[in-house]
């Protein structure tokens, strides 16, 4: 398998172009399928809970398992209302207008919110994406690293809007792409090179984590720049939400730690943020980041959402979706056996192995009331398709315990049993 050969290794790769022809080439009839069988680019409306109408099928109630609103905050009447409210008191939704010129005094309020619950100087954006593509080359420019350009190592699984910036950076200085979490090999480029920055997740988008205490570790012994996309962690981890990173992470971040996260997800508003740890940092990221000196910001709907979610950070009911969360999880783990089993990060994958199957084990879940996502290649190795789950605080017990048994049919289905 494609994920194993990696690991065998200690570099895997160069950070090659995307040889996009070939990827499309493989991928096509799979994505055809899944289009056929009605599990992609669908449209719906929201009903309560984690419910969704299914406008192509006469509004069909389905629970939906897709979403990364690990707390179900996308539709909390607290977060709802802080986008009307905003929108009401500046009567417009979007300034055309880059950072560097003009923003809404809204924004400022809510980066300095931001900046004191998560103990840093935040930055807001658009998307992740749009973060990422300011961060990754303003990292690779040595301006970050003491004037020298550090060697840029990736992890395998880092998020596509990660990986994607290679080929730039590489303009910029030289990449490397090491074998998912293996901090050996990320030693030994440490040991050889005078500056290196890690790109990362926090919590990765098919499951698992990144080893925050060997990479804390590696980088006080080698000087080691840390650069994490925490999308997926924000919100379900820490006092105030700070996320799987940055709970772990005592103290103000300092000068070779950025963290980046998503005010989606968990957040349950809408938009991309940085964490810096200094002032230089801050200016150099408001001055030359290209989606924030060439592109506007957040409308005023996402940042009264994100005004009202970072008050809601604010109380106990934070801390009571978050242990649902992990009731709710620890529930989907006694009816359906993952790899991820018994961990407390909220993102489930039954691997099923062959791409078109996969693909038909989703519709059979649709069929029974349950939108799940199927994975195949480029989202996973080929070969390892599967399903991906997202229980999450806002799903009931019993969507959970319908959800588990109609898995166990579908996959006796599929072995014949």
């Amino acid at each position: 398998m494609e994920g194993k050969a990696l690991r065998q290794g200690s570099i895997a790769g160069k950070g090659a172009p995307r040889n996009t022809a070939s990827l499309i080439q493989y991928a096509q009839d799979h994505f055809d399928a899944a289009h056929f069988q009605g599990l992609m680019a669908i449209y719906g409306r929201p009903l309560a809970d984690r419910a969704v109408a299914l406008t192509h099928d006469r509004g069909r109630r389905v629970v939906d398992f897709v979403r990364c609103s690990y707390l179900g905050l996308d539709n909390h009447p607290q977060i709802v209302a802080g986008a009307v409210e905003a929108m009401k008191e500046y009567g417009t939704l979007h300034w055309s207008c880059a950072r560097t010129r003009l923003n809404f005094s809204i924004l400022g309020d809510l980066e300095a919110a931001l900046s004191e619950l998560f103990d840093a100087r935040v930055i807001t954006y658009t998307t992740v994406l749009a973060a990422n593509m300011g961060a990754l080359p303003l990292i690779a420019s040595g301006h970050l690293t003491g004037g020298v350009k550090p060697l840029m190592v990736f992890d395998r699984l880092a998020h596509a809007t990660l990986a994607f910036h290679k080929g730039t950076i590489a303009a910029e200085t030289r990449v490397e792409t090491i074998a998912h979490n293996d901090l050996e090999a990320l030693e030994m480029l440490c040991r050889t090179n005078g500056s290196v920055a890690f790109v990362c997740d926090g919590v990765y988008s098919m499951g698992g984590s990144a080893d925050l205490a060997r990479l804390r570790r590696l980088q006080e012994r080698y000087g080691l720049f840390l650069y994490i996309d925490d999308a997926h962690g924000v919100s379900i981890f820490g006092k105030h939400g700070e996320g799987f990173a940055r709970s772990q992470m005592s103290g103000p971040l300092g000068e070779r730690t950025i963290v980046a996260a998503s005010l989606g997800k968990g957040f349950g508003a809408s938009g991309g943020l940085i964490m810096l740890g200094t002032a230089r940092q801050e200016e150099l990221f408001r001055r030359f980041a290209v989606a924030h000196a060439f592109s506007a910001s957040l409308n005023v709907a996402a940042i009264g959402a994100a005004r009202a979610s970072q008050q809601l950070h604010l109380t106990e009911e934070l801390t009571e979706l978050q242990q649902r969360l992990r009731s709710r999880t620890a529930l989907f783990d006694s009816l359906v056996p993952t790899e991820q089993q018994g961990s407390p990060l909220p993102i489930r994958t039954v691997e099923i192995g062959d791409e078109m199957t996969a693909i038909g084990a989703a519709r059979a879940l649709l069929d029974r009331g349950f939108y799940t996502s199927a994975i195949f290649f480029p989202t996973v190795a080929r070969g390892r398709a599967g399903l991906r789950l997202c229980p999450t605080a806002g799903h009931s017990e019993d969507d959970i315990r319908g959800l588990g048994i109609a898995i166990q049919d579908v996959l006796k289905e599929i072995s014949g049993r």
